[in-house]
């Protein structure tokens, strides 16, 4: 199987919470709608009569939390895979500021430039550098193809920018919501669909 199902982990913020930029160093829990969110794909899942033969996810406590509540709930009985590639960009001195904070001390471009046309902004702190990250987005897509039925790869915002871009297409499109989804086939290197919210119908299309 050379397709793979990709999902972003749910929310990390609450009504009334201050919303800020979450990276490698801001390690937050889901909150119980983030919870929700993960559920929604596993039950998605359990509907369509799908369960994923490897579950791989990133190790901070927002990735590893939905793959549990998602392994739980579609099935799956294998040993949940953790991988430092799947890790969140660290957006070093915007980590843990809003946006209207960036904007006030890196500019508003700077801030738009990611934001709105996915490219990395000059000059920034952030790590690791573009190359590793294409790098890792890549391997790890081509790793959880080699799955015999389909894998399922639980990630962040940052990280599923990255695995859009070395698939090519264009940038204003590489945006996932939390507790979306998106598939790609590694074979013919493309997206079969990208930033949809979990239905067992789309997935027992492209999985089924």
């Amino acid at each position: 199987m050379s397709r793979v199902l990709l999902a972003r982990h749910g929310n990390t913020f609450g009504p009334g919470d201050k919303v800020v930029w979450v990276g490698a160093k801001e390690d937050l829990p889901l909150v119980p709608r983030g919870e929700e969110q993960a559920a929604a794909l596993g039950n998605a899942l359990r509907e369509a009569q799908l369960t994923p033969e490897r579950i791989i996810t990133g190790p901070l406590q927002r990735t590893r939390r939905a793959a549990e509540l998602v392994a739980v709930l579609s099935g799956f009985h294998g040993k949940i895979e953790i991988d430092e590639r799947l890790r969140e960009i660290d957006y070093g001195s915007w980590g843990g500021k809003s946006c209207d904070e960036i904007i006030a001390e890196f500019g508003a471009d700077a801030h738009r430039t990611w934001n709105e046309e996915h490219r990395r902004p000059e000059g920034v702190d952030w790590t690791p550098d573009e190359a590793t990250l294409r790098a890792n987005a890549l391997a790890v897509m081509q790793d959880a193809a080699q799955s015999r039925r389909f894998a399922l790869v639980i990630t962040s915002n940052g990280v599923l920018r990255y695995m859009h871009g070395v698939l090519g297409g264009a940038d204003h499109d590489a945006k996932v919501k939390t507790g979306n989804i998106c598939a790609v086939d590694l074979e013919a290197g493309q997206r079969l669909f990208w930033n949809e919210t979990p239905e067992a119908d789309r997935l027992k299309t492209v999985f089924g």
